[in-house]
């Protein structure tokens, strides 16, 4: 593994940041408050071999600029936004400085994240309308959907403007459950950022958890043994073949098929039940600490053959029923030139042909195949969790009966500044940790959704209303990860 820091002038970022977006993917923008100055990090990633580089520029803590890269990467823009709103930090040049996160009742110059920015500020009203881009034409008509849902679902509202029932353009607005989770981290040894990562998405504890102990463990140094390295890959994969499996069953429920979608969270409950068994929880909270990881119980190789099989079954049932194909073929394409231009990661990216896939890029472990799919619609999305399913199964059996497959151990340089690069079943976390004085400083967390939410608006064009929950359910994005 390859990390390069590199101190930019701001007149010399949007040059470096051109040459390198050309080879490598724009993973995140973290600001940081550190007093008489900000400094703002611009981690870029590409692999194999697994290259990290990071652009540091300094801005005046006064009256704090740095140039814009939206000009030249739209997930730079919408990470600038995030940084306006979090730091005050404006991104000169930015074509559209509107805020991401922050709704109608803050006030316009609160910035959460900076040094002394009051825990509970003075709200205002909520009453002002929204700013959704209108859309006029013969026969155009809105429908608003939430911000609350039927069922277990957390807040999000839809704006869909629509002809007939054929989706012209959906605008989501998002954030209503902010948490304040990274700030939470500053001043808190560590070790103690696990049980908040673990909390980020509480379906992607292991994802959140691996990616803050890769983090936690550059910065400081640790290195983590043989075995640890079993448990966490095991863990990480037995969390990605459930929640497909979920997944798996919740799309095909959507077409109406509620029996695939019961016997797939039967299954989902046995491996949940297996997971509790193996970390002490249903969730596999608590198995990975920074330097270690241990399992409780021994992996079960005949239940995930079992498991695989009866997976097979679901799907050859799905997929023999005439209606389910003709609801999941065609629907809501996301094409790979919009996938690549909106920087998708995961199981989104990889159903519209974009082969980006943090296990291989930047590897814990060797024998992982990618797979990719190539017509970017529902269908698309649904063989991928399929596929990837099985494979994680097959690892899984592989792992149980003894074949402890090779660490790709990366020599440590703790310099109090650490990544944590991990695919989870959604797609790439990226945690980024900064240490001083023993306690964290600084904690970032990119979540995939926040990566993938602009992609379901694009693939919802031309798609007409009663497919938006089974488009939805396809991407299966998060909310809270989203919302941090």
């Amino acid at each position: 593994m390859s990390r390069r820091v590199f101190e930019v002038a701001a007149g010399d970022l949007v040059a470096r940041a051109t040459e390198l977006v050309a080879t490598h993917r724009l993973a995140t923008i973290v600001a940081h408050d550190e007093g008489e100055r900000l400094r703002v990090v611009y981690t870029f990633l590409a692999g194999p071999p697994d290259d990290r580089v990071e652009l540091v520029v300094a801005a005046d803590a006064d009256r704090p600029t740095v140039p814009s890269l939206a000009g030249i990467s739209f997930p730079a823009g919408r990470f600038e936004r995030a940084m306006h709103d979090g730091f005050g930090i404006e991104p000169v040049g930015h074509p559209a400085l509107r805020p991401l996160s922050h709704h109608g009742h803050w006030p316009p110059d609160y910035h959460p994240m900076r040094r002394g920015a009051p825990a509970h500020p003075v709200l205002g009203s909520d009453d002002r309308a929204y700013p959704f881009t209108a859309v006029e034409g013969p026969g155009v008509y809105e429908i608003p959907v939430g911000p609350v849902h039927a069922g277990l679902i957390e807040p999000g509202h839809f704006r869909f403007s629509v002809v007939g029932e054929t989706i012209l353009k959906m605008t989501p607005r998002l954030w209503f459950v902010q948490r304040g989770i990274e700030r939470l981290g500053e001043g808190r040894r560590p070790e103690d950022l696990l049980e908040l990562a673990e909390r980020v998405s509480g379906d992607s504890a292991v994802t959140h958890g691996l990616a803050v102990t890769l983090a936690i463990e550059e910065a400081t140094g640790q290195r983590a043994g043989r075995d640890a390295w079993r448990a966490r890959t095991a863990l990480l994969e037995l969390e990605r073949v459930t929640r497909h499996i979920v997944d798996i069953g919740a799309i095909v429920n959507d077409t109406g098929l509620s029996v695939v979608h019961a016997r797939a969270l039967a299954l989902a409950e046995r491996l949940q039940r297996h997971g509790a068994e193996l970390t002490g929880h249903r969730l596999l909270r608590g198995a990975i600490t920074p330097g270690g990881g241990a399992l409780r119980a021994p992996l079960d190789a005949p239940l995930y053959r079992e498991i695989a099989e009866r997976v097979a079954d679901l799907v050859d049932l799905a997929t023999s029923n005439t209606v389910v194909i003709d609801r999941l073929a065609g629907t809501a394409v996301l094409g790979a030139d919009d996938a690549r231009r909106l920087g998708v990661v995961g199981v989104v990216a990889r159903a519209s042909g974009i082969a980006v896939d943090a296990r291989v890029s930047h590897p814990l472990t060797s024998g992982v195949t990618m797979r990719t799919s190539a017509s970017g619609d529902v269908r698309a999305r649904f063989d991928q969790r399929v596929g990837e399913a099985q494979d994680s199964l097959a690892l899984l059996v592989r792992w149980a009966e003894g074949d402890v497959s090779d660490v790709v151990d990366a020599d440590a340089s703790p310099d109090g500044d650490g990544l944590g690069v991990v695919e989870g079943w959604r797609g790439t976390a990226v945690h980024r940790v900064s240490l001083s004085g023993g306690q964290v400083a600084r904690w970032s967390v990119t979540d995939p959704s926040f990566c993938n939410w602009p992609a379901l608006a694009v693939a919802l064009r031309h798609t007409i209303v009663p497919d938006f929950p089974l488009a939805n359910k396809s991407f299966n994005l998060s909310y809270a990860g989203n919302d941090l």
